[in-house]
């Protein structure tokens, strides 16, 4: 097995370790080249792109013009690489098979698969030594599919891991709900892949619950109402779980937002529930997911009501970073978000969730441990709205900052676009006249008329954010 070598070599000899291969560290490692720093890209699946794959049915609501790197470009177009149509939208399986494998493969032996990071440290020091701790390098600590373990060494370490492998539970306290491990036959934290025969079977003419209120519950709904639609699945329905009310903005930016296919995705879902394909339990926290006498499952409420039996339950509820294995790295993250400090306050949701993220790199992105960085989704901690664009001009951002190029670093060079949607989730639980009217994206929200079968339980229309 190939492995840097652990001898006292200069810290800026060593490689920049990147943890992850997808899009954002396959970008970073691409950033990284271009201005002559070697790096190293650890992935803990089987290939590149990994997580990507496991959601290769979805599409995104990015265009091919907005998901692909543009020093990962320059590495491809010398081997013939052509850059799909800008203004067509990938699914998930498209950007890996079109783009981040072919970006694995240029850069070679930089990039292994079947290699977790299980332990980031500095070499010689835990967590609470001072002495000479930043003239040590990193030292990682990595499992191989193998069973073998190895330690590596890097002048830097880029956290892209993502939060894939860790996504939110059903419970309404950010705690599973009880019952809800031993209903994990029912449960599934990721949007189905209805053109999949095992998968289409196990939903048509079934009764799903959906519990969330971003663009994968969108998805989710949308999709169970094409599916209601067949011919073969007559009696497929949704039941939409949400925390909080109903209100115009609950869809998403419609046609306000300036990703017209992500304000698609918002209005896929109204029409689910206008034409009855799905009901929308509002003001619902689950407390538990209990078994009816059919072996169904039950979703109990926080207040105590009781749902009717569902045959599945569909929890998209967000994402979280996984830390454990930065336990001895000193970390500056914001105590709600878990995401640095200086980025937090640009991206809390119980702020503002307008999308329009003022352009970040390597200072937002800074720790009290100099030459860590964690980016792309991971970087947002449990905030939404991520978009792969803002991961690119992170890296780009990063890797200028280890070359000693700061004048880079801290240029602009990304302006986001908007969701088309505004209002702080922290105010959820608040009266209706509490909170702003206004908005710094689009008009107050209109509350929306549920189609005659829907149901709405709970309180008055509150304002949500874009992304639950």
């Amino acid at each position: 097995m190939q492995g840097v070598a652990v001898s006292a070599s200069p810290t800026t000899e060593l490689p920049v370790l990147v943890i992850g291969a997808g899009p954002t560290g396959l970008a970073a490692a691409a950033h990284l080249l271009e201005r002559g720093v070697e790096p190293l890209v650890l992935e803990a699946g089987p290939a590149a792109g990994a997580a990507v794959r496991e959601w290769s049915h979805v599409r995104l609501f990015s265009t091919w013009g907005e998901v692909v790197d543009p020093a990962a470009e320059k590495l491809l177009v010398p081997t013939g690489w052509t850059r799909p149509d800008p203004a067509t939208y990938p699914s998930g399986g498209d950007w890996v098979e079109q783009y981040l494998q072919p970006l694995a493969d240029v850069l070679g032996e930089r990039v292994r698969t079947g290699a977790r990071v299980t332990g980031v440290s500095r070499a010689g020091r835990d967590r609470i030594v001072d002495a000479d701790r930043e003239q040590q390098p990193f030292v990682v600590h990595v499992a191989h599919a193998d069973g073998a373990e190895e330690r590596l060494f890097a002048r830097a370490v880029i956290d892209a891991s993502g939060t894939w492998a860790t996504p939110g539970p059903a419970g309404g306290s950010g705690l599973a709900a009880l019952g809800e491990h031993a209903a994990a036959d029912r449960v599934t934290y990721r949007v189905p892949d209805l053109d999949d025969p095992a998968v289409r079977a196990r939903y048509a003419g079934k009764r799903t619950a959906v519990i969330g209120s971003g663009a994968s519950a969108f998805t989710a709904l949308a999709d169970l109402a094409d599916l209601a639609e067949a011919g073969d699945a007559a009696g497929t329905k949704g039941v939409w779980i949400l925390r909080r009310g109903i209100s115009g903005s609950t869809f998403g930016g419609g046609e306000a937002d300036r990703l017209p296919a992500r304000g698609a995705l918002g209005l896929a879902a109204k029409a689910a529930v206008d034409q009855g394909h799905a009901d929308a339990v509002t003001g619902f926290r689950t407390e538990a997911i209990e078994r009816a006498t059919d072996g169904r499952a039950v979703l109990v409420g926080e207040d105590g009501r009781r749902l009717d039996p569902v045959d599945e339950v569909i929890v998209l509820t967000g994402f979280r970073p996984d830390l454990s294995f930065l336990s001895e790295i000193r970390l500056g993250l914001d105590e709600r978000l878990q995401a640095p400090v200086e980025l937090a306050a640009l991206i809390d949701p119980n702020q503002h969730s307008c999308g329009t993220v003022p352009p970040h790199g390597h200072r937002e992105l800074s720790h009290p441990e100099r030459g860590i960085y964690l980016v792309g989704m991971k970087s947002y901690g449990r905030a939404p709205t991520f978009l792969a664009m803002t991961g690119y001009e992170q890296v780009r951002s990063v890797a200028a900052a280890i070359a000693d190029d700061l004048e880079a670093a801290d240029r602009v060079e990304l302006t986001l676009p908007e969701t088309g949607v505004c209002g702080g989730a922290g105010l959820f639980d608040a009266p209706e006249s509490d909170q702003s009217g206004g908005g710094c994206c689009a008009p107050a929200p209109r509350l929306v008329r549920l189609a005659p079968g829907a149901v709405a339980v709970g309180a008055a229309a509150e304002e949500a954010p874009a992304s639950g």
